[in-house]
């Protein structure tokens, strides 16, 4: 067992030592190669007039790399809005329509032929019936098409689907092979409601039916067979009419909730999620102008906002825990359903039909999403950046051969004056080097060509550039 209390580090070997010195080169190396590298892109000034042949190449080379720059702007503030729309996790709100039907096994008028001398009283023939809760996810045409269905019965009267349904409604319409939503993710939990028998007792048969959501697997986001399925079916034993109440308690993600009357008069929203709750409050501080001046994280509570937060002041970072307390739970779906055991009702048997708004995922958020997470998007940055790197070290060898071409150009027209004019700038340029410069002196110094200014003059010359440049890296002593 180590003693308790600081250890001595051991000792570096000579390899380690040597190592470590070479991985610290490598790196100022390659520092200063980054340091070295040429990141300016754009092509000097006055290039047109040097270039052999098309002279537009060089205005074409400007043009293309101001559409770059738009291109390149453009493309950064999509792909924020694209961040932001998957981030906001939007939703649309589609049909969802559900039929409730019901079948009956061995009622009385089903079994006319039985011997009643027989004495056979099986429980097999026990009255029974089965009922059947079916959802699907209406497409965007069917939605349509239920609108105009809509507007039909409107101008006949006020008539119920679950009373009057149209033939075309008679039968659910089997799931497409892709179809992603499925019945039971709508909804977290499903109970049957059972009335009393028509002697006022609850009859054996009359057991309430629950179903929950399990949750997910441990593995992620596969959901277990218990809570994907696009149907329902539940067997009791009974032999009269029965009143049953489905309820259908919703799963929203962000949940959403239902909210107080004193939230719902400050946002102007009856649910909400708890997110949409807070920047609702939030807004109304702001348009009302009840933050603090010299506080802004303060607010003043007006009439209504006392009834929120039960203070005349309030805080803005607690604005979750002020609103905590006006959300509660939604209430659930109530579905009405007659189960009919009769045999009048089962000579033509239809079903029962209701429509619900549920909420589903924006279609292009699935489209979206790879463009975030794209993998080849870190190549294609990177391979961008090789070409830049490239460009550059093009433009700069361009920069080159222009001060090649002035230098040999103004050399070729007035030779003598050029060069004397070159060899005092180099003499200039090696007293200022070793340092036995003057102010003020030098040769030729004092001639009228560097006493004269603008653009023209010696001073707006490569050379004199050069010699400043020379100067101000000159370390100090």
């Amino acid at each position: 067992m180590m003693s308790a209390g600081p250890h001595h580090s051991v000792p570096m070997t000579q390899s380690q030592i040597q190592a470590e010195k070479a991985a610290r080169d490598q790196a100022l190396q390659l520092a200063k190669i980054r340091s070295r590298k040429p990141t300016d892109k754009s092509l000097p000034d006055g290039v047109e007039e040097t270039l052999v042949g098309d002279g537009n190449v060089a205005l074409a080379y400007k043009n293309l790399r101001d559409f770059e720059r738009r291109l390149d702007a453009t493309m950064t503030r999509k792909r924020l809005d694209i961040v932001d729309s998957v981030s906001r996790n939007a939703k649309r709100y589609k049909t969802l329509r559900i039929w409730i039907s019901n079948t009956v096994e061995d009622q009385y008028w089903q079994t006319n032929g039985i011997n009643v001398d027989s004495f056979d009283f099986s429980a097999n023939l026990e009255s029974s019936y089965r009922v059947k809760i079916e959802g699907r996810l209406l497409d965007d045409e069917d939605d349509a098409s239920k609108d105009e269905d809509e507007a039909k019965a409107v101008e006949d009267g006020d008539r119920m689907d679950t009373d009057t349904p149209n033939k075309s409604k008679s039968k659910p319409v089997s799931a497409k092979p892709g179809q992603r939503y499925r019945f039971s993710h709508f909804f977290k939990a499903l109970t049957v409601d059972f009335d009393r028998s028509k002697s006022g007792r609850p009859s054996a048969a009359d057991t309430s039916v629950e179903w929950k959501k399990p949750d997910r697997t441990p593995a992620g986001s596969v959901l277990p067979a218990a809570a994907d399925f696009d149907e329902l079916t539940f067997k009791r034993n009974g032999d009269e009419n029965t009143n049953i109440t489905i309820n259908l308690s919703r799963h929203e993600d962000p949940e959403r909730f239902e909210l107080s009357p004193a939230l719902a008069d400050i946002i102007d929203m009856r649910e909400a999620t708890r997110q949409e709750a807070v920047m609702g409050l939030w807004e109304y501080i702001k348009l009302m102008k009840l933050q603090e001046d010299e506080e802004k994280r303060n607010f003043r509570c007006d009439e209504l906002l006392k009834s929120v937060v039960q203070r005349d002041s309030g805080y803005i970072p607690m604005l979750n825990d002020y609103v905590a307390g006006h959300l509660k739970p939604l209430p659930p779906v109530k579905l009405a359903y007659t189960i009919r055991v009769d045999e009048e009702f089962h000579k033509d048997p239809k079903p029962t039909i209701y429509d619900i708004r549920v909420a589903v995922d924006d279609p292009l958020r699935s489209k979206l999403v790879p463009f975030i997470h794209n993998p080849q998007y870190a190549t294609m940055l990177k391979d961008v950046a090789v070409m830049d790197d490239q460009l550059a070290i093009l433009v700069q060898a361009v920069a080159a051969s222009k001060s090649k071409h002035a230098f040999l150009t103004s050399m070729a027209e007035d030779p003598v004056h050029f060069v004397r004019n070159w060899l005092s700038s180099q003499q200039r340029d090696l007293e200022v080097i070793r340092g036995e410069a003057i102010r003020g002196g030098g040769e030729d110094a004092t001639g009228d060509e560097w006493r004269k200014g603008g653009r023209d003059s010696v001073w707006n010359t490569q050379n004199a550039r050069e010699s400043v440049n020379v100067l101000l890296s000159r370390p100090l002593r």
